[in-house]
């Protein structure tokens, strides 16, 4: 039998083409949109089989470290590595990193490289298009996998096919790639036939594709080389070195490599496959009724037809409309042609201008203790509802600007107030004065539910001095 595959997902994008459901600090890949797991859950799940795959390697945003390791242990996977990714430098130096790291475990690695937000409904399809890539891999190409186009679409790249590889059943050359092309390029290449979208995920043995990087860009294989051999642990992660990793060249994979090397290979994937990059490819993948809706949540249609309306909190009712996204959360909505909503992005891009905070994070908002959500807010004062998991603890705080009221709902409280340590129980509360040490932690079996009252001049979550924390953050919040 071969030697397991070793998967590499990279999840460090930040889905701006969903908004308002998927945000900066929660982005689509930690979301369950169509189901009781996330994406990247999907992602890590179809990579399981211990005969076929090693455990994964990870390549994660820093800001995103502690939602990846919480999703890892409820689906009770443990990862070869968790590897933060100290700046964005797309998808070249992060597939490097990784390759030299597990190149270290495994010097003849085949490396399978997945985004961590793609959807796949076809596994026996999907483990037998990897098996072709796989054993082409082993011969020297860098193997990318076709999606068969179901329409011209402009946010995909194209690949056009080239000859069958002798003794490689089922893999081709490549002849042309072709980076999301206008409109009427798109449908002028579907009529030529032999093209396929580019799927964004990749099969190469380690070594092929670090000689490679060397060969086309020296200078990004030398600052992740750099940045490897200088990473540290911390806790559950691997930290690479931030001013190495910073130096490297910002370039993806495919303008780095794939689309330069005499390697290149395609393997056509009909395997039930979509990136879920836009609302519109979200209403493609949802059942729909008679009218060609998909109504998710608490939605409610008259006279509608061929829209997806989704309500993740209030009702939203829509009515004589056609072809629209409707997108409701707690604190924004998103109105669209179904047409237009590769413009989402954009639009994101003038929230974030505007100085609004929309696009970076939820009302609810995720700790690795658990979650806090902001219930009313107003001049010198904010009121949130915090959950603290069983067993789990704050850092021991200090704030300079702001004092809090705590009031238990419901659970235990284990409180430090400066030299002092009791217990809260239902309906007790105690006072934070400003400029007091203090920890709050959940002793008990279940979890702790309690109102936290902000007041004060300045109330924003960079008003926290750390003294010590059990989760090892150094940024504040």
């Amino acid at each position: 039998m071969s030697q397991p595959i070793h998967p590499v997902i990279l999840s460090g994008g930040a889905g701006t083409r969903l908004w308002p459901v998927s945000r900066e600090l929660k982005p689509k890949q930690f979301l369950r949109l169509n189901s009781e797991h996330s994406i990247l859950q999907e992602t890590v799940e179809r990579v399981g089989a211990p005969a076929r795959f090693a455990p994964p390697v990870l390549v994660v945003s820093e800001a995103h470290r502690f939602l990846v390791a919480e999703q890892l242990r409820e689906i009770g996977v443990a990862a070869a590595e968790i590897v933060l990714e100290p700046v964005a430098r797309s998808t070249a130096p992060a597939i490097a990193a990784a390759a030299l790291m597990v190149q270290e475990r495994d010097p003849d690695a085949v490396l399978l490289v997945l985004p961590s937000d793609h959807v796949v409904r076809d596994q026996v399809a999907y483990h037998a298009a990897i098996d072709k890539a796989a054993a082409a891999a082993r011969k020297g190409r860098l193997v990318t996998f076709g999606i068969a186009p179901d329409g011209p679409r402009t946010g995909f790249g194209y690949i056009k096919l080239g000859d069958a590889i002798e003794g490689m059943p089922g893999v081709y050359t490549i002849r042309r790639f072709v980076e999301k092309p206008q409109a009427e390029a798109a449908k002028a290449m579907l009529g030529e036939g032999d093209w396929s979208w580019n799927s964004g995920m990749f099969c190469f043995a380690a070594r092929r594709y670090l000689e490679e990087l060397g060969r086309l860009q020296p200078g990004i294989l030398a600052a992740v080389r750099e940045s490897v051999e200088k990473r540290t642990r911390d806790l559950d992660f691997t930290r690479l070195d931030k001013p190495a990793f910073a130096r490297s060249r910002e370039l993806s994979i495919d303008y780095a490599v794939m689309e330069k090397t005499a390697d290149a290979a395609v393997v056509p994937a009909d395997i039930g496959w979509s990136d879920l990059g836009s609302w519109d490819a979200m209403w493609e993948a949802a059942a729909r009724d008679g009218s060609g809706n998909a109504l998710i949540g608490n939605a409610m249609v008259q006279d509608v037809a061929g829209s997806y309306v989704r309500a993740d909190d209030m009702l939203v009712a829509v009515l004589g409309l056609k072809d629209v996204v409707v997108v409701g959360t707690k604190d924004a909505v998103l109105v669209a042609d179904r047409a237009r909503v590769e413009g989402v992005k954009d639009l994101v891009g003038r929230i974030k201008a505007a100085g609004r905070d929309e696009h970076r994070s939820h009302r609810e908002s995720h700790r690795p203790w658990g979650s806090y959500e902001t219930i009313d807010a107003g001049d010198r004062f904010q009121v949130k509802r915090l959950v603290v998991k069983p067993g789990a603890k704050l850092s021991m705080q200090m704030h300079h600007h702001r004092a809090e009221h705590w009031v238990v709902v419901m659970g235990t409280a284990k409180v430090t107030r400066g030299d002092d340590t009791f217990l809260l129980h239902e309906n007790e509360s105690t006072f934070i004065p400003l400029g007091v040490k203090h920890r709050l932690e959940n002793p008990g079996m279940l979890p702790l539910h309690l109102v936290e009252v902000q007041s004060g001049p300045y109330l924003g979550e960079d008003d926290i001095v750390r003294f010590d924390d059990q989760y090892g953050r150094v940024e504040k919040g």
